[in-house]
């Protein structure tokens, strides 16, 4: 296992109301991610997750990939931190 490090991700597309939180929390829970995940008022999703690098890479793909019924058009990222989240643990914020 790599060196832990925190991403913040901001989903841009159909992403609300779609199920996508759901198989965003699914996704990093199968990874081992700690973290969020939570719908923005201009339409977007963001999550900040916190892993080793292989793992991060997989979510990310994951998040690209989407829900059955959402459109995800852009996945951007920027470092984050993993400060006051409980290790293991991803849940809807």
């Amino acid at each position: 296992m790599g060196a832990l490090r925190a991403i913040r991700f901001r989903v841009r597309g159909r992403v609300q109301g779609v199920g996508y939180r759901w198989h965003a929390v699914r996704a990093a829970r199968a990874e081992g991610l700690s973290g969020w995940v939570r719908n923005l008022p201009d339409g977007t999703v963001e999550a900040l997750a916190a892993g080793d690098d292989t793992a991060l890479a997989r979510f990310r793909a994951a998040l690209a990939s989407g829900s059955p019924a959402s459109s995800v058009d852009a996945v951007e990222e920027i470092e984050g931190s993993a400060a006051g989240l409980e290790p293991g643990r991803f849940e809807i914020g």
